[in-house]
């Protein structure tokens, strides 16, 4: 099951390079952490922002107005970048690729480097340095990066050295001292390596809360389908509000299937060889009920408990029961033939008004209850081996009425004279026409 291939896929011990050992797992890892970081790159891009403004504003205050025009073109095509960055990330296709954050992060960090070298410039001709103040604001870009490109380390390291060469290359111009070289290579070196830090923390962290939701998300998903498989989704939503499961159903057609001679058999077969049986039985109704939109209600022994016409639709409840219990009873031969001894079924079918909910907080189970599951439950006795009786009323309602004889008045245990009719089963070729 996929569920099971999310559990064997999954990495117990994320390495610091390491990626999940399915590609899919990889791509879902990716985009949601990226979908998570998007407030984050959207902030930190409106803040770079404000910041260029800001220089915007005071540069024309300290600088000659050659500098100023040119500080002025750079943070210029800053503030286009970044905007045009923020509004990708609005973009439904964005969180597919990283690579858009590469170049922009990569452009955005050229572009203040070279508004670096011209404020260096101005301030080495006052006989200043700006070396410390151009790492500083570099390492605003790198640490953009650094959670940006968190859980791509390769991608993160790559981007770092290539802006490390690309700031060498910027302050080792013009034969600078070799001590001011010294103590800038040292403050990059070290800014760099506690962003390569923060980077590689906070992708393995997010890859290891990643893989810890997926296997949540994964475990909930079991844990839903085999709340599905005891109630209907109705009725599960009602739970889980507070409220009282209770429903009526007018027209109901409720179908009780036994083993005939079940007690006897028992004492034939072993109890694996009879839980194997009835595992066959059971297995085979609940293949018949989704044919034909039937809904099974519970297993009692060697009992199957259907209705048609509660919470499944099912057109003619009616005929909808008929036809599964036909095509039930119509796999006896299979069944005998893979239990290795002779078995033979019979069903009991009545219409008519039903009360169907939840009671109690434990083992739960969506029941139904009424005179019309009573009646159902004694016709079941009264069928013919490998056949089918079924009340006036299910008679009356049914349009297929193939294979009935005529009705007998029998009398049922608290009920009184009902009126029965009963029929064989269909064959195997008459039961796929009748689907």
């Amino acid at each position: 099951m996929a569920d099971e291939s999310r559990s064997a896929i999954a990495m117990s011990r994320p390495g610091l390079f390491s990626r999940f050992a399915d590609d899919e797992t990889e791509r879902r890892y990716s985009e949601r952490a990226r979908t998570l970081r998007l407030p984050f790159v959207r902030v930190y891009g409106v803040i770079f922002m404000v910041v260029a403004l800001s220089y915007s504003i005071i540069n024309p205050m300290f600088l000659a107005p050659t500098d100023n025009a040119q500080l002025a073109i750079l943070l210029g095509l800053a503030l286009l970048v970044c905007g045009t960055y923020i509004g990708v990330t609005f973009w439904e296709g964005y969180i597919q690729y990283p690579l858009i954050d590469f170049i922009a992060l990569l452009t955005l960090s050229l572009l203040v480097g070279k508004i670096n070298v011209v404020l260096f410039e101005h301030l080495s001709s006052l006989d200043a340095t700006l070396h410390a103040v151009g790492v500083v604001n570099r390492l605003i870009i790198t640490a953009f990066a650094a959670v940006t490109l968190a859980g791509r380390p390769r991608a993160f390291l790559g981007w770092v050295v290539l802006d490390a060469l690309v700031w060498f290359a910027q302050i080792t111009s013009g034969q600078p001292q070799l001590s001011a070289v010294v103590y800038a290579v040292v403050s990059y070196a070290s800014g760099a390596v506690v962003m390569t830090a923060i980077n590689l923390a906070v992708g393995r962290t997010s890859r290891a809360a990643f893989q810890l939701a997926d296997s949540l998300d994964a475990e909930r998903a079991r844990n839903e389908e085999l709340v599905l498989n005891m109630l209907p989704p109705a009725a599960v939503n009602r739970i889980r509000s507070g409220l009282l499961v209770a429903d009526s159903y007018a027209d109901a057609s409720v179908i009780f299937i036994d083993m005939v001679g079940f007690s006897t058999l028992a004492k034939r077969v072993s109890p694996g060889h009879l839980v194997e049986l009835l595992n066959a039985f059971f297995n085979h109704a609940d293949a018949c009920a989704r044919q034909f939109g039937v809904e099974k209600v519970k297993t009692v022994g060697d009992a199957y408990l259907a209705i048609a016409g509660g919470n499944v639709p099912s057109g003619n409840s009616a005929d909808a029961a008929i036809a599964f219990a036909r095509a039930v009873i119509a796999g006896v031969p299979d069944m005998g033939k893979g239990a290795g001894v002779e078995v033979a079924l019979r069903a009991g079918i009545h219409s008519g008004p039903v009360v169907g909910g939840v009671i109690g907080e434990t083992r739960m189970a969506y029941d139904y209850w009424g005179d019309t599951v009573n009646i159902a439950a004694r016709l079941d006795g009264t069928a013919p081996v490998n056949g089918i009786a079924v009340s006036e009323i299910t008679w009356l309602r049914a349009r297929d009425r193939e294979g009935f004889g005529a009705p007998v008045t029998i009398a049922l245990k608290g009920v009184g004279d009902v009126l029965v009719y009963h029929a064989q089963p269909l064959a195997s070729g008459e039961v796929d026409r009748a689907a």
